[in-house]
């Protein structure tokens, strides 16, 4: 079977050593069922806090494997689990599963048959290559750890990770492994990389109390608007003029609302916006810099100003040591030429990040990048990715928890 718009698969030798570490790859037969829960996941996809039928699949995919799960977590979540050898904490891998608002335009033979929700960003793929990398390490002789495989639902609303840490999924998990299909890098490679990988996702809200008025006797109001135009342009200069630039940060405003016909003066505004750092300090920075510029604003006008931040996800960061674990792991299963780094900041979100603060982990990057597709990003009508990619990443999963596992042992 051939990837979505790919070129032909090629499966390395099964058991194949390279460099002393011995492989494990999905057969033609494996690779093909994987594919297959992907394109039904994909034509039936389904949205944060609603991944039922999903959910269904993945049960009964692993019921065929054998492999015992619990159900309910988090709502729609599944945990599934095989023993280790040894007395010793879980090594988990971790997937995610819901869709997007988006209506599909790909004009793939397996399109979603869900009008307005589409499976854009990749998930159904994760889901896929997580059940790849159970089919490879339930045939496992020597599992040095037990190996703990998260279904994880609402991903893309940003709280779906936490709700599986209030359920008991980070129980007795000493490490975490997780990753992302990435259109920047061809099928074959996989990217990690040291330090931050994704930054924190928060949003501002900002309401302006003016007074309103005749357009004609401005002096007699408080333009709100005024207010908030100077906001806007304010607010732009606190990642130009105090952030360090070697420090990745994003101050957006994404929503101005403000007044009711032409010949009036508004009395409120509204602004909404979306704040984003690769590091914890400055992301606490970018949330007072916006409170101070907001209220001296407002003092200057004579107006009031109420600002309020909603938290998301916190930055991500891999720790080098976790990170070399899964460079090893790529060479060995892959090879040299599979591994890559990101060589830009990537300012997206990731709930990823709420497991990683409480234990070490690392979150890597999946080359899937289609030909002929490459303008077609993440969130995009019209996104698709290599489905080689589901491979690599099932191969990459059995050896970095196998590699964890010994990790785990030599401590």
């Amino acid at each position: 079977m051939t990837g979505s718009g790919s070129g032909k698969v090629l499966f390395p030798a099964m058991s194949q050593s390279n460099g002393g570490t011995t492989m494990a790859q999905l057969d033609a037969k494996q690779f093909e069922q994987i594919v297959s829960f992907r394109r039904a996941v994909h034509a039936e996809p389904e949205l944060s806090w609603h991944e039922h039928k999903t959910a269904d699949r993945i049960a009964a995919f692993l019921d065929n494997l054998g492999i015992s799960y619990r159900r309910g977590l988090a709502g729609t979540g599944i945990v599934a689990e095989l023993p280790g050898e040894n007395d010793l904490p879980c090594v988990a891998l971790r997937a995610d599963m819901d869709a997007l608002p988006i209506q599909e335009e790909t004009g793939l033979a397996f399109s979603s048959q869900v009008p307005g929700v589409m499976h854009a960003c990749g998930h159904d793929g994760h889901s896929s290559m997580l059940l790849g990398a159970a089919a490879l390490l339930v045939r496992e002789k020597h599992r040095p750890a037990p190996i703990r495989f998260l279904f994880q639902p609402a991903e893309e609303t940003g709280n779906g990770a936490k709700a599986m840490i209030e359920d008991g999924a980070l129980d007795n998990v000493a490490l975490i492994f997780g990753g992302h299909l990435d259109r920047h890098f061809t099928a074959g490679t996989v990217a990690v990389t040291d330090g931050p990988v994704n930054a924190s996702s928060d949003q501002f809200h900002i309401k302006i109390q003016g007074q309103g008025g005749h357009a004609a006797r401005p002096h007699e109001a408080i333009d709100s608007v005024v207010v908030g135009s100077l906001l806007v342009m304010a607010l732009q200069t606190i990642v130009s003029r105090e952030v360090n630039p070697a420090h990745p940060s994003v101050v957006t405003v994404g929503h101005f609302n403000a007044g009711s016909a032409p010949n009036v003066i508004a009395s409120t505004a509204q602004l909404d916006g979306s704040i984003r750092a690769q590091e914890q300090s400055v992301r606490e920075s970018l949330q007072q810099s916006i409170k101070r510029i907001a209220h001296s604003i407002g003092d200057l006008h004579n107006a009031q100003i109420d600002v309020s931040i909603d938290l998301g996800t916190p930055p991500l960061s891999n720790p080098p040591d976790i990170a070399e674990l899964a460079r090893e792991a790529v060479r060995g299963s892959l090879g040299d030429s599979a591994l890559k780094k990101l060589e830009i900041a990537n300012m997206g979100g990731e709930d990823f990040a709420y497991y990683m603060e409480k234990i070490p982990g690392c979150y890597v990057r999946f080359g899937s990048v289609l030909a002929g597709k490459e303008g077609f990003p993440a969130h995009s009508s019209r996104f698709d990715f290599d489905e080689q990619a589901l491979h690599v990443g099932a191969t990459y999963y059995h050896a970095v928890a196998l590699a964890a596992g010994h990790h785990l042992v030599e401590q």
